[in-house]
């Protein structure tokens, strides 16, 4: 892409962040994970143990956005096998924002917040004429005393993908909201289920990850923005190595599919929180996937890792990467 030329509404091409990463400073020594393409945060030496931070706004719907922060942000620390302690938000409302919408936004952060026994600890509001809707970008921290942590980039030659979760729950429960008359023809039951999806069966993954951690998984990954494509994409290029990803075993969660096929949205493509990627060396995956299903988790294995670069079907035809989440543009425009 030419650099005068504009760049698409999402995530920034992921060549372009590594060129961007890759150009700063050499990492000081207390940043035991730096920022890379895959990585869900950043983790940092102190004299506690290791401090987890990550950082995401929620830009694509304003509907529960106060939970939906809390959640992703909430995800982004637990993949590191870390339990997400303290949150800060960022909130910013458009021009004519009612005291009442404030407060709900809120009251939906302290619910979410006591459901994994987090807490605000600061942030900033403004009203302010930047937005169009009211954005929250919200930072999650959480602390390791013994100084261990999962990473993205731990996959090893051998290992198996499990999927957690079905996918795409958080991209039904957006285009529910956000798609309008495109869904005229979807069965209203798959419309009230896709409804309810953030709540149920909800995109929070920090018990699966904290359990997938406990059990020795060798990396975790929370596909969000460009779908379980873009998050395969990210655990191989993070690891430095192939996935074989058998598409028959894939979870999908079916409002979502649904949903995709009335806007013309590619299922691989679209927003994924609530499903978890999880690695497990080949001897003991059977096991984990075992004790996952048996504590009442959705698990599939799905992929293998092995020495190359890149996605691939079984066939080993290559699975595209959406760099681009499919939310972004069949809804037109990112509504922040």
């Amino acid at each position: 892409m030419a650099e005068d030329a504009p760049l698409p509404l999402g995530k920034l091409p992921a060549a372009l962040l590594r060129e961007l990463l890759a150009a700063g400073p050499p990492p000081p020594e207390d940043l035991r994970l730096p920022p890379a393409v895959g990585e869900d945060a950043c983790v940092i030496q102190v004299a506690g143990g290791a401090l987890v931070a990550a950082t995401d706004p929620i830009t694509l719907t304003g509907h529960g956005i106060g939970a939906h922060a809390v959640v992703v942000n909430a995800n982004d620390v637990a993949v590191l096998g870390v339990r997400p302690r303290w949150f800060l938000a960022c909130v910013l409302l458009p021009a004519g924002t009612r005291e009442a919408e404030v407060r709900a936004v809120f009251e939906e952060m302290r619910t979410a917040l006591a459901g994994i026994d987090a807490a605000l600890v600061g942030g900033h509001t403004e009203v302010t004429g930047a937005v169009t809707q009211t954005v929250v970008v919200g930072q999650m921290l959480g602390l390791r005393e013994d100084g261990r942590f999962v990473r993205t980039g731990g996959v090893q030659a051998t290992d198996i993908v499990l999927q957690i979760g079905p996918a795409p729950i958080e991209g039904a429960a957006v285009l529910a909201r956000e798609a309008g008359e495109r869904l005229r023809d979807v069965p209203e039951a798959l419309l009230e289920r896709a409804r309810a999806a953030l709540r149920d069966p909800g995109i929070s993954v920090v018990d699966a990850a904290l359990r997938a951690a406990d059990l020795g998984a060798t990396a975790l990954h929370d596909p969000t923005e460009g779908g379980l494509s873009a998050g395969l994409h990210e655990l191989a290029e993070a690891s430095g190595l192939a996935l074989r990803v058998d598409v028959g075993s894939l979870l999908w969660f079916e409002p979502g599919l649904a949903l995709c096929d009335a806007v013309g949205a590619d299922p691989w493509g679209v927003l994924a929180s609530g499903t978890l990627l999880a690695a497990f060396p080949a001897a003991s995956a059977e096991a984990a996937r075992d004790v996952l299903a048996g504590e009442g988790y959705a698990v599939g294995s799905i992929a293998r890792a092995e020495p190359g670069v890149g996605v691939c079907r079984a066939d080993g035809s290559r699975l595209p990467r959406h760099e681009r989440d499919e939310l972004s543009r069949v809804l037109g425009a990112d509504p922040a």
